[in-house]
């Protein structure tokens, strides 16, 4: 029973390099639908497009990780927000996009907020986190 508990231990070592992907993952959404919202017609919907691609490059370097992955949840929440209470969006549909995708990508950024960018980023190397 031990070999079965301690069985994906070692992937422990490889950590970094999960952190490294997740990063990469979270900041290439961003990045894919940041500059899209710069075409629209409202000054916020514009904010928002700026802030998305600012942030997805800041996780990509995985620059001020926290700070970003902060600013980012907060525009996450901020569209789960709509999806459920204004546009009463179902959490999965084949129809529409539901709000499942909102979700993980939220709580993507919560956990990069929570464990910062790991040892392969530019907040390592220049403030040891």
């Amino acid at each position: 029973m031990d070999f079965i508990i301690h069985f994906f231990d070692p992937l422990q070592d490889f950590h970094h390099v999960a952190l490294l992907l997740l990063r990469v993952v979270i900041a290439a959404i961003f990045i894919a639908h940041g500059p899209r919202k710069l075409r629209g017609k409202s000054w916020f919907m514009r904010f928002i497009g700026v802030m998305e691609t600012i942030g997805g490059l800041a996780l990509i370097f995985g620059f001020l990780t926290q700070f970003a992955s902060l600013g980012l949840s907060i525009i996450m929440f901020g569209a789960l927000y709509k999806k459920l209470f204004e546009w009463n969006t179902p959490f999965a549909s084949t129809e529409k996009m539901g709000w499942e995708f909102d979700l993980l990508i939220l709580t993507g950024c919560l956990f990069l907020m929570i464990y910062t960018g790991g040892t392969l980023s530019v907040d390592y190397e220049m403030f040891g986190i």
